[in-house]
């Protein structure tokens, strides 16, 4: 990698720390000064717009303007840098200043009675940007008053607050970037005595080594916070390991199925044999439908993977709970169509993440169907925040139920089943960030009964 990038990743870290603090200061004074400027010209040009507004020119003086200008004399300039015109209702003008400025359509509408007035941004006959004013003239409607004043008087000021706000920002960084290489070197030295340490473990990869802790100082915490940190990898590596084992059992099936899909449109194209609207648009809509659930599945493998993933990743919306697992109930019929749902869903609204309840729903109906015997019955029953998944296998022995929420446990009796051990836990974790709670008991007459409590009401709320 070459550049800029590479470049600054090359440096020491405390050279770093020095240009990372520089170009903070940087950016918040380039910031300031930004303001600092717009606001400045705009109250300059506030003042301006309020000077041309008081600007008025009285009768006499409005008539012996017109007076010089029917003799053909040229009126002489007004004290200042003020240009003023008199603008007649057909069109004529008479320019005391400099150089004349084009009457634009507002300012005859001004002269002929049709506007108020008129405030704009021109550029005069010498090419100078002006500000200007017009106003009706006191009396008989046909003559308006502009008075302009040229906008270099703004600029000119603008330049010269430019030139000192970077000077002042130039100096302001330079002295950050020093202050913050003084404070990297000082605040960096302790590490220089832990490094030799480190660099031991960092060779040896052997995450089991624990650097000796002694004394209550910055370098002490410094040295159990590495040992956590080891400890923490340690564990993660093990976990990681464990997940790369199990993960590819929980995506055997979506992928065999995606595969039948996608062999069967091949075959298609290949003989030739035109599969029927109905059914390609069915296997369609089967591939996406599998596609969209790998990807779900590879993200809550990810995020189980991570120690501490309780949080969603977007914020929890209220979505129809009764509608997810109507959407639930068409899947899990699919992986079980010999098997009879017996549904009883009452309206239910929550406030939890969609793609993820749904797949926690997905879960609970795929583990009831794993262990339903042929032909048997699911009763799936939803009820004022309730919902009961009931199966008629062989049921959790009672001594397994503390463990089924584990993340990678599996029961020993079903580990011919395909699945990696994470689809409970999936639910778990969906459920906790809903509020709600889950719990798997034995039932009466055999089989299991999954039990979901989530907080919501029978109707959606009023923002809804």
């Amino acid at each position: 990698m070459t550049g800029p990038v590479a470049w600054f990743r090359s440096r020491p870290l405390r050279s770093r720390l020095a240009l990372l603090t520089a170009f903070a200061v940087a950016v918040a004074v380039a910031a300031v000064s930004a303001a600092c400027w717009f606001v400045t010209r705009v109250q300059l040009e506030a003042e301006l717009d309020s000077s041309l507004r008081s600007t008025r020119l009285d009768t006499n003086g409005v008539q012996s303007l017109l007076a010089l200008c029917r003799q053909g004399a040229t009126p002489p300039p007004l004290a200042g840098s003020y240009t003023v015109q008199v603008i007649l209702a057909g069109g004529s003008v008479c320019t005391s200043g400099e150089a004349a400025i084009p009457a634009g359509t507002g300012e005859l509408a001004v002269a002929r009675g049709q506007l108020d007035d008129v405030l704009r941004t021109v550029k005069d006959d010498d090419g100078r940007e002006m500000r200007v004013y017009t106003y009706p003239q006191d009396g008989p409607v046909g003559i308006a008053v502009s008075v302009a004043r040229p906008l270099s008087e703004i600029d000119n000021s603008m330049s010269t607050l430019r030139w000192v706000l970077l000077l002042v920002s130039g100096i302001g960084v330079v002295g950050a970037g020093a202050a913050g290489l003084w404070v990297a070197r000082t605040g960096l030295e302790p590490v220089n005595r832990l490094t030799d340490a480190v660099e031991h473990v960092a060779a040896t990869e052997d995450l089991t080594v624990r650097i000796p802790v002694e004394g209550e100082d910055e370098i002490a915490r410094l040295s159990r916070s590495f040992n956590a940190m080891t400890a923490a990898l340690a564990s993660s590596r093990d976990r990681q390991a464990q997940l790369i084992a199990d993960a590819g059992h929980e995506l055997r099936t979506p992928l065999t199925s995606l595969r039948t899909n996608v062999e069967l449109l091949a075959r298609s194209e290949e003989t030739g044999r035109a599969i029927p609207p109905d059914d390609r648009r069915a296997l369609m809509a089967s591939v996406k439908a599998q596609m969209t659930e790998l990807a779900a599945l590879i993200g809550d493998l990810q995020e189980l993977a991570r120690p501490d993933a309780v949080q969603p990743d977007h914020p929890l919306e209220v979505v129809p709970l009764h509608a997810i697992l109507r959407t639930a109930l068409d899947r899990a019929r699919l992986r079980g169509p010999e098997l009879t749902f017996d549904t009883d869903l009452a309206p239910w609204y929550v406030r939890a993440e969609t793609p993820a309840l749904e797949r926690a729903l997905v879960n609970v109906l795929d583990n009831a169907v794993k262990f339903s015997p042929p032909r048997g019955t699911v009763e799936v029953t939803l009820m004022r925040g309730e919902l009961t998944v009931r199966d008629h296998g062989p049921g959790i022995a009672p001594d397994e139920l503390p463990h089924v929420f584990d993340r990678f446990w599996r029961s020993p009796s079903a580990r011919s089943l395909p699945g990696s051990g994470l689809g409970l836990s999936i639910v778990a974790r969906t459920v906790q960030q809903a509020g709600g709670t889950v719990s798997l008991e034995p039932a009466e007459g055999g089989g299991t009964v999954a039990r979901l409590r989530l907080p919501g009401a029978p109707t959606p709320p009023p923002e809804l």
